[in-house]
């Protein structure tokens, strides 16, 4: 199998996860006019979701280990598809309340699988794809939301979207890799995973770097509103310099780890991340607000793809607690950053962006890369 076609054919995983969350976030407003949702049953709808995705933990090992990542992710595309179907025709708040709580279990397989893919065609091809494959993620979010704006009703926009995915996934799948990285987090007669340290690390740097990239998604367009007093057409800018920066760079981002290793590449990311946006909200203004979004989108662009590669050479239970953690990041993110904002004000909230940055540059200062001659292996 040549390693250009599987490349493609993992990326399509990777843009089917992004296309099929932006598919059904982007009806949110449609799915609680049908339902007649509060406020606060749209919080719970969207946390089950999350809470989904982190339940997944103990399960997506065992499913790993029995099917390999190449069914798995097969399997969760088309259950990723039938929640589509499911959120269309739910009647009540309670049934759509399941669906996306199945939905974020899928999601949760998914997203460990495909990145179990691209950890081991980096391994076997010795070529970094990595970031070029988060690359599709995002376009599969842009993708998305330019389809939902196309088509006005909900159903047929969920038949499309899940037509789109099924052949993506038909076409990916003669070219998946039948081979997984083998998993040393489990030896022999051991009963459970037992995390090394460095794997907590990693862990950790997972958690911090999500709650950064999630900051500016959640919280850049109110930023900009109240505290910069911004204009009202500059205010969707915050999210589309950090999207469309983080875009560009991951198409970019493989050849700075073949240049200068995934550890280098992650320190310095997340320092920049951190001191753009701390020079912004110390300057103020929404012009020095934007630059310092697109410094957070610039340096973070890289950090997950090489936290993933890292995780998945301890093996596919390794791999599942960093997207957990990853995921958990999203989680309690946005709503830490509220709680503090509301305490103090949102400039000391996205404050905290700027340690949780740095904080995951000191969580990967302890780990020690391996060279590429020996398949990226990360040691305590």
């Amino acid at each position: 199998m040549s390693f250009r076609r599987s490349q493609l054919s993992i990326a399509a995983l990777f843009a089917a996860l992004g296309f099929q969350y932006s598919t059904w976030a982007a009806r949110i407003p449609a799915i609680t006019e049908r339902l007649d949702l509060s406020a606060a049953e749209v919080g719970v709808l969207l946390l089950a979701a999350g809470v989904g995705a982190v339940v997944s933990f103990p399960l997506v090992p065992k499913l790993m280990a029995a099917y390999g990542s190449r069914r798995l992710a097969v399997a969760a595309v088309f259950v990723l598809v039938a929640a589509l179907a499911g959120l269309a025709t739910a009647p009540t708040f309670p049934l759509a309340l399941a669906v996306l709580l199945v939905d974020g279990v899928a999601v949760g397989c998914l997203n460990v699988a495909m990145n179990a893919q691209g950890a081991a065609l980096e391994s076997t091809s010795g070529r970094t794809t990595m970031a070029k494959l988060h690359a599709m993620f995002s376009a599969g979010i842009f993708s998305a939301a330019l389809l939902a704006s196309a088509i006005t009703s909900m159903t047929l926009h969920f038949i499309v979207a899940g037509a789109i995915l099924v052949a993506l996934v038909l076409l990916a799948r003669p070219a998946l890799l039948d081979q997984d990285l083998p998993n040393p987090g489990k030896p022999e007669g051991r009963s459970a995973f037992r995390p090394t340290t460095v794997v907590l690390w990693l862990g950790l740097a997972m958690l911090l770097a999500t709650i950064t990239e999630g900051a500016m998604t959640d919280w850049s367009a109110l930023y900009l509103k109240e505290v910069a007093h911004a204009s009202d057409r500059l205010l969707p800018l915050g999210i589309a310099v950090t999207a469309g920066m983080m875009l560009t760079a991951r198409l970019f981002a493989d050849g700075w780890r073949d240049r200068w290793g995934d550890k280098r590449v992650v320190v310095a990311g997340g320092t920049l991340a951190g001191a753009g946006l701390a020079v912004a909200l110390l300057v103020g203004g929404a012009y020095p607000a934007l630059a310092g979004f697109a410094c957070v989108g610039l340096g973070m662009a890289a950090v997950s793809p090489c936290l993933y590669v890292a995780a998945a050479h301890h093996g596919s239970t390794a791999l599942t607690m960093a997207a957990a953690m990853g995921t958990t990041g999203l989680l309690v993110g946005p709503p830490a950053i509220g709680f503090i904002a509301e305490g103090t004000s949102l400039a000391w909230g996205l404050g905290t962006v700027v340690g949780t940055a740095w904080l995951a540059v000191v969580s990967v200062l302890p780990v020690r890369w391996g060279s590429r001659d020996s398949a990226e292996r990360v040691d305590a």
